[in-house]
């Protein structure tokens, strides 16, 4: 069980900031059979129309989006407070999994903001300890380590869980929430 001493240590984004950084863009996959092969149902012309231009767009436009949210992350406040107070966003990734590795039974690992210092902090409590009122920090991104939260997939192998975690947590949310509390 960790003492309170050591607790006092946007829209939805899928992939996490480390993951969307070092993504290769996304390129138009050829179908697996000619433009014709399915007529008389389906026309070539009108594959070939949905295919090469319609469904390329889809993806040319996904990778400008994606591109354009990546560059609004780098400069983006939360990500710039990270940097600062972790060193890298690796780093921050690194130090909030092990902290939420290491909870003994249940509870959570917290990205939490210090009003008083004007930093982000990790921190971890038992159970349903609350993270600022044990602590004082203002909740950001809380992770769920109680086994309900990932036993039925990952077993007991809680560090399988945290690595996937990662892939959803919504920074959107974070962001809105570090940007209310950080004025």
């Amino acid at each position: 069980m960790l003492s309170r001493a050591a607790c006092s240590t946007s829209r939805r984004l899928v992939p996490a900031l480390s993951v969307l950084g070092s993504r290769q863009k996304h390129s138009l996959p050829d179908l697996p059979y000619d433009y014709g092969a399915l007529e008389p149902h389906i026309n070539a012309q009108i594959m070939q129309l949905h295919h090469s231009k319609h469904h390329a767009a889809y993806v040319n436009n996904l990778n400008v989006a994606e591109e354009k949210y990546r560059e609004a992350l780098e400069k983006g406040e939360l990500l710039e407070a990270i940097k600062r107070d972790f060193g890298s966003f690796a780093k921050f990734k690194e130090k909030l999994t092990a902290v939420s590795v290491g909870v003994q039974g249940s509870g959570w690992g917290w990205l939490g903001f210090n009003k008083e210092q004007g930093r982000l902090q990790i921190a971890a409590c038992s159970n349903q300890d609350p993270l600022q009122g044990t602590t004082g920090l203002i909740p950001l991104l809380g992770i769920d380590v109680w086994e309900h939260a990932y036993y039925l997939q990952y077993k007991n192998v809680r560090p399988d869980y945290l690595k996937a975690i990662w892939n959803v947590i919504n920074w959107e949310n974070v962001t809105a929430r570090y940007t209310a509390c950080s004025k």
